[in-house]
Order: structure tokens, then sequence, then C-alpha cells
């Protein structure tokens, strides 16, 4: 029996049971776009309106009266992804970050969409716009033909999508006036107030922050090939390099825009395509690039690894510490499992989130 009182915050418990980048315009605070009754988003899932969530006396305000830019200095800015195929779990996060929020007016998101995507910027828009009326959000199309030709060939083929490798080009994809993001992947739910996780500080130079995991065996990451050429290996001299989960990062743009990480990332990918150095998706080149070199953001903040391994997908439990944002990473997903009638026991931590309409609940509306 999975015990929560021990691990679980009360906010949890209560709830249980650039030219390669082509900005879309807004339209004020909320993406707007002409598009059709239904338009090309027929196919696309249906989800229940959200809970209208509001700023309480005590949050700042805007400087911008009026007018919602993403220049704000208020807000709290949040990068993700958004796609078709997993558009249910963004939509989960997007309204576990609001549910939790002490000031979820100040809450931006930048959400970035494939242009290889079935489902048009617009339809997606559209089903954000109607899930979160009052949501503060720009929509962003990516080319991915900036990375296409760098993606290797991974252990699963979902680590293939070149939209994984998205979050190596925020810096260019989002106004220069936004000089710190948070990263967040769509297979989580935020439990405690986003705020405490903007507020943290990158220490000296540092350009990203996550939680570490120093008990894992970072060599397992790269082929023996890597190691064996010490051209290569070097590449960690005077680091003490230790696992990180990509899914959640507090990124400071301006030192990325200066140091020229973008660069770096691809000129390890550009690499990889000649010589078979790691197995594992966009993940590894971050690690190449960053690790012995994190800010170590506190555990809570990643409680990854609930959707199993990448081969089985596997129910996991969740590690000892308290939860302030729970990752379905690998290959699981809860919204699967629970259609299926197989959920894992944390699955049901996802569920409250869960906006999404079943067929036969839209038919009886």
């Amino acid at each position: 029996m999975l015990s929560l009182q021990s691990t679980v915050p009360f906010t949890l418990t209560l709830f249980v049971l650039l030219p390669l980048l082509v900005l879309l315009e807004p339209s004020h605070a909320i993406r707007s776009f002409p598009i059709k009754e239904n338009g090309d988003r027929g196919w696309l899932p249906v989800f229940a309106e959200a809970p209208e969530y509001r700023n309480g006396a005590e949050c700042p305000v805007s400087s911008f009266k009026g007018c919602i830019t993403s220049c704000d200095p208020s807000h709290v800015h949040i990068a993700m992804t958004l796609d078709s195929e997993y558009l249910r779990g963004s939509i989960s996060a997007v309204h576990s970050v609001l549910r939790h929020a002490s000031c979820p007016d100040n809450v931006f998101f930048h959400f970035i969409v494939a242009e290889s995507d079935p489902a048009s910027p617009r339809s997606l828009d559209q089903v954000v716009r109607s899930t979160f009326p009052s949501l503060h959000f720009k929509v962003y199309l990516f080319k991915e033909t900036v990375v296409k030709n760098l993606i290797s060939s991974s252990i699963r083929q979902a680590l293939e999508n070149p939209l994984n490798y998205a979050r190596n080009y925020l810096a260019e994809i989002l106004e220069p006036c936004v000089d710190r993001v948070i990263y967040l992947d769509s297979d989580l739910v935020v439990v405690d107030d986003i705020q405490k996780l903007w507020n943290i500080s990158l220490s000296g130079l540092r350009v990203i922050g996550a939680p570490e995991y120093c008990h894992a065996n970072f060599t397992r990451y790269f082929t023996d090939g890597f190691w064996s050429d010490p051209a290569m290996s070097r590449i960690f001299l005077g680091r003490k390099p230790c696992y990180f989960n990509t899914g959640v990062m507090v990124m400071d743009l301006v030192r990325w825009r200066q140091g020229n990480y973008r660069k770096r990332i691809e000129g390890w990918m550009e690499l990889q395509k000649e010589r078979r150095i790691y197995e594992l998706g966009s993940l590894p080149p971050f690690l190449l690039v960053f690790a012995g070199d994190v800010e170590a953001i506190d555990h809570r903040w990643n409680q990854h690894g609930l959707g199993g391994d990448n081969v089985l997908g596997s129910c996991r439990s969740l590690h000892p510490g308290p939860v302030s944002l729970l990752h379905w990473s690998g290959k699981g997903k809860p919204w699967e499992r629970l259609d299926a009638g197989t959920p894992c026991p944390l699955d049901h931590l996802w569920s409250p989130y869960d906006l999404y309409k079943p067929q036969h609940q839209q038919q009886t509306q």
C-alpha cells in the first residue's frame, strides 16, 4: 500500500484520490487565430474548461497596466512543448501549475509547436485557449529542419522526436526580454507553488539548475568507445559530473546566449553522427555540456522516472523525501495506463489534474 503521509505535502494529499523559428504574434494575452468552428481540431481531444485561478492581494502588480506582455518583469516564465500526441499531458501539467500557484495570473506559458505535427498551431492554440480562457501564453512554431539532421537513432523511437530538442533553442525562440525560464516536460504535474522553483538562484556563472542524482552510474550514459577515448572523456576533467533529468530545468537565457550553448550542444550531436558515443536521445549532449556545473535543486522538484524504464514502462515508486513535482519520464504515461485500466499506483496522483472529456461525456452534455 502506498503511503503518502511521509512523502507528499498537504497540497498533494488534498487532491490525491529562428529565421530558424517563427513566432506567432499574440493578440493581447491570449493567442487568437481565425479558425472555423471546430476548424481542423475535430479529431483532437476535448477538455473541460478549467476553473478560473486568480491572484490574491499579496501578488505583484504588473507594470504594464492594461497590456499583457511576455516582457513583464512580474511574470514567471514557463516553456513547454505542445503536440497532439502528448496534448492531454500538457493540459494536465498547465492545470497543475495554476492550481497550486500563489499568483496564477503572473504565470506566462511559452508553448513550442512542431512544424510537422498533424495538428496545426492554430488548432493546438484553440484547445489551450478554450480550456484556459484567462491563461497568458504564446505559441511558437519550431522549424525542425534546424535540428533534424543532427538527430541520431535512440533506444526508443519517441526519443528521436525533433521536438525533444526544442529546449536547446529556447534562447533563440523566446523574446530577448525573457532572460529566465523554467522548462517543463509534458508528462508531469506540479503539486507546489511554482514561484518557489522560480525564486531559486543560479550561483556563480551557472546557466541551468536542476535536481542532480549523483548516486546514478554516470558512465552508462555514454558508450565504451567514448570512455576509452581520452580526447573525449577528458571533457569531464575537473568536474564531478552527476546525472540530471532535463525535463525540469531553471535556465538563465542571458548566460545561455552569451556562452552560445546551443552550438556547444550541436557540436556533440554532430560528433555523435560520426562516432556513436551515446544511446539515449537528447539527454547526453546536455550532460556533456553541463554535468558537473549545474545548480543543484532539491529532489522534490523532480520525482522522475514514474513512467518506468524505457523498454517495459514498469511501475515505479516515489523517491524518499517530500514531493513538489511528479514526473512520468520513461515509457509509461499515466493517461494511457488509466485508459487501459492498468494504472500504476502513482498514476492516480496525476488524474485529479486531467481535464479530458471522454467521448461518452461529450455526447451526454
